[in-house]
């Protein structure tokens, strides 16, 4: 059952969510590129124009500093799908973009390609009952995965946004009740600053940052963003924070695995960082997966380590995918790459414990103890479940393949086994050490049905 707790609450800094949004014209891509430059700090701002190349006009032309401009990566896009986004957003992770600008993200509702385009399409292939009512439960998907994607780029994120007057008639008489944005209802709270533009004047009107309220600005640029990253640095660093926690002496396995899920869950992973011991360039990634490493290596090396714990730690990396990390150890004076998987089977095989003999005979003849099936102890309970990980990799995890499953096994320990359940601790170890070889092929199904396959036959002409 899960268990729910509150923690005391703590502020972390953060990367800025800004959205501008007014009519054509009131300024939106100069002030989102003025702004960016601020952001950046004089890391790279990537712009994905959906407007038709509007965006390049504000590029610097070589040769003419004296005509000013910015300077950005830009990628155009024509046709506004949520994977689309997805993707470009994807890439400037990739590219270690600092501020990504999207200008403008009204086309990823109300373009091609966008949205509503969307759930027309879906529409046709929905029945005639349901209509466009169902069509939407798709896209809403699609949307949320856009959203996540966006909202969860490690850098600043700046978008545009049009907007469109909205009006009221009561009788003959029309007024004029607002400004309506070109995006779902709503779409500005994903945002912690919304700026509204009109004719190169900004006006706040959402944030989540006092000195902002209702802040009025012409031609907003740097000094309005120097503001934003001033309340943005307030608090705790999740990034510093992971750094030094992974950094810490005692580190256990549980909390480095939880730190790492900490970051993957924050998209933190791939940040930039200075290792803590050596001030060279890494990231949070290389740094976690190397802590992990030592603590792996750490438990190994253990004197409390026994053949069934390392069974165990085997288990649980398989289960949590680190059984691959690679890991660097010196041998004979040389260093090469292994997994973490590879050390642990070999300290495993280390620690495995030798046949013991088995128990003599009474003077009438009968064995005085256990049949000899037995005389090295009997198969342990990580052994069992480590099997079902293993059968599982060479294509017998299926329940009903039992059989199968009993027909391997005893090929394999050279005997008949009605169930797991009977076999030796030594049998269950060799057992083990068959399928974790197989389960490690390219092809494991085929080459473990191969080999099984081969010791029938071995066994009918023999």
């Amino acid at each position: 059952m899960t268990t729910f707790s509150f923690a005391p609450a703590t502020r972390e800094t953060a990367k800025a969510r800004i959205a501008l949004q007014g009519p054509g014209g009131s300024g939106k891509t100069k002030t989102a590129l003025r702004m960016a430059e601020r952001l950046a700090d004089g890391g790279t701002i990537g712009v994905v124009d959906t407007e038709r190349g509007s965006a390049k006009k504000y590029a610097i032309v070589p040769g003419r500093p004296d005509l000013g401009g910015h300077e950005f990566g830009h990628m155009p896009m024509a046709y506004c799908s949520p994977e689309n986004l997805i993707a470009a957003v994807k890439a400037a992770e990739e590219a270690r973009i600092a501020v990504l600008v999207i200008d403008s993200w009204s086309h990823f509702w109300a373009g091609k390609g966008g949205l509503l385009a969307r759930v027309e399409e879906e529409s046709q292939k929905s029945s005639s009952r349901g209509g466009k009512f169902t069509a939407w439960a798709p896209v809403n998907d699609l949307e949320q995965d856009m959203l996540d994607a966006l909202l969860n780029f490690p850098g600043h994120v700046l978008v545009t946004m049009r907007t469109k007057n909205d009006y009221s008639m009561e009788g003959k008489t029309v007024t004029k009740v607002g400004v309506k944005t070109v995006q779902r209802e709503g779409s500005e709270y994903e945002f912690d600053v919304v700026i509204d533009m009109i004719a190169g004047t900004g006006t706040v009107t959402k944030t989540r940052y006092e000195p902002l309220y209702n802040a009025s600005v012409h031609h907003p640029g740097e000094d309005f963003a120097e503001v934003i990253l001033e309340q943005l640095g307030q608090g705790v660093d999740p990034i510093a924070a992971i750094v030094d926690a992974a950094a810490a002496d005692g580190l256990t396995l549980d909390a480095v695995l939880q730190l790492s899920a900490d970051a993957a869950r924050r998209n933190l992973r791939q940040a930039d960082i200075l290792h803590p011991n050596g001030g060279q360039p890494t990231t949070v990634d290389a740094l976690l997966r190397e802590r992990l490493g030592d603590v792996v290596t750490g438990l190994l090396a253990d004197e409390s380590m026994t053949y069934d714990r390392a069974i165990e730690l085997h288990r649980r990396a398989e289960a949590g995918g680190w059984i691959a990390v690679q890991r660097l150890v010196e041998q004979g004076g040389e260093t090469s790459t292994t997994t973490l998987g590879a050390l642990i089977k070999v300290r495993g095989t280390e620690l495995r414990p030798g046949p013991q003999k088995a128990p003599e005979a009474s003077s009438t003849g009968n064995a005085t103890a256990q049949p000899q099936a037995t005389a090295s102890g009997m198969v342990s309970a990580p052994q069992m479940r480590m099997m079902h990980a293993c059968f599982s990799k060479v294509g017998l995890g299926a329940k009903d393949q039992r059989p199968e499953r009993l027909r391997a096994t005893g090929l394999i320990v050279g005997r008949q086994v009605e169930t797991a359940n009977e076999l030796t601790f030594d049998e269950a170890a060799t057992l083990l050490d068959t399928l974790s070889a197989y389960g490690d092929f390219d092809n494991p199904v085929d080459e473990f049905t191969a080999m099984v396959q081969g010791l029938e036959d071995q066994l009918i002409n023999a």
